[in-house]
């Protein structure tokens, strides 16, 4: 199979404290909480007045406390399942995004025609198990190698949901999510620790709950409300891989909201015109 190039420890360099662009918080996906509680801030400071209609507005993104996960046997049929395996077994080291080998251990195709496809086909079936209609956000198929791994994290709200899909894997692979909580926007001490992510898993008020997937089952998760990780991928003789296919989707109509350069616009605070689009800096991933 084309994208199976090998990815060894000793190419790797340590996951950088944070993420570029945000100051706050230290896990990969958290660009657009930190332009949130910027702009939370900046209104605060010079338009108190807005506030309130501000954080009402986001209220759409916030999972329900009774939300669960969902484990879902068979979303394809077999012939679209084979479609899929044949799609990925035709990238080209060249259709294959790098910048997740450092962290993750993993290859990263975000969009593919085909998968798109898919996506829309998907929504009336995530709709219902989250119960409110949704849109897609974006798509991304994770190739996992030998180094795979996934730390501890919450999502962009472009993930306000998820529908997280194997395609395949050398060795069943738990997913760790926690119950529904909310966003973290405050500047925790937490988030100064070295070993923040430990606290994070250890966590007895967090509740995690593992889920292991077979080749064709999926988990609809809200990875913008609920912790999720992959410990390091298990040893075992042989190659160790797991392809997983991320659909990622949003409240309908809500996509707008969620650009930080519009923020200004829509709200009318002109100061929050120095805010920055989250998704071009930093491109959320999941799981």
């Amino acid at each position: 199979m084309p994208w199976r190039v090998s990815i060894h420890r000793a190419t790797i360099s340590s996951v950088p404290n944070r993420p570029f662009r945000s100051d706050v918080y230290p896990w990969y996906d958290s660009v657009w909480l930190a332009e949130y509680t910027r702009a939370k801030s900046t209104i605060e400071t010079t338009r108190p007045e807005v506030l309130r209609a501000f954080v009402d507005a986001f209220r759409i993104f916030h999972t329900p406390p009774s939300f669960r996960v969902r484990l879902l046997e068979r979303i394809f049929d077999d012939d679209t399942m084979a479609e899929i395996r044949r799609v990925v077994r035709s990238l080209r080291p060249t259709d294959l995004e790098l910048r997740e080998a450092r962290a993750f251990g993993r290859f990263v195709v975000h969009d593919h025609q085909y998968f798109t496809a898919l996506h829309h086909r998907v929504v009336p079936i995530v709709s219902g198990v989250v119960a409110e209609p949704v849109e897609p956000a974006y798509n991304f198929l994770s190739l996992y190698g030998n180094l795979g791994v996934c730390p501890p994290h919450m999502d962009s709200p472009e993930a306000k949901w998820t529908l997280d899909l194997c395609v395949g894997q050398s060795t069943p692979w738990p997913i760790y999510f926690s119950q529904v909580c909310p966003w973290p926007e405050s500047a925790s001490d937490t988030w100064r620790d070295g070993d923040w992510e430990e606290q994070i898993k250890r966590s007895p008020s967090l509740r995690f709950t593992s889920y292991t997937l077979e080749p064709g089952q999926a988990v609809v998760f809200s990875g913008s409300s609920q912790w999720h990780y992959r410990d390091a991928i298990p040893a075992g003789p042989g190659r160790k891989f797991a392809e997983l296919l991320f659909f990622h989707f949003v409240p309908q109509g809500s996509a707008a909201l969620l650009r930080p350069e519009n923020w200004a616009r829509l709200f009318g605070v002109p100061e929050l015109r120095s805010a920055r689009p989250a998704a071009n800096a930093e491109r959320p991933v999941a799981g």
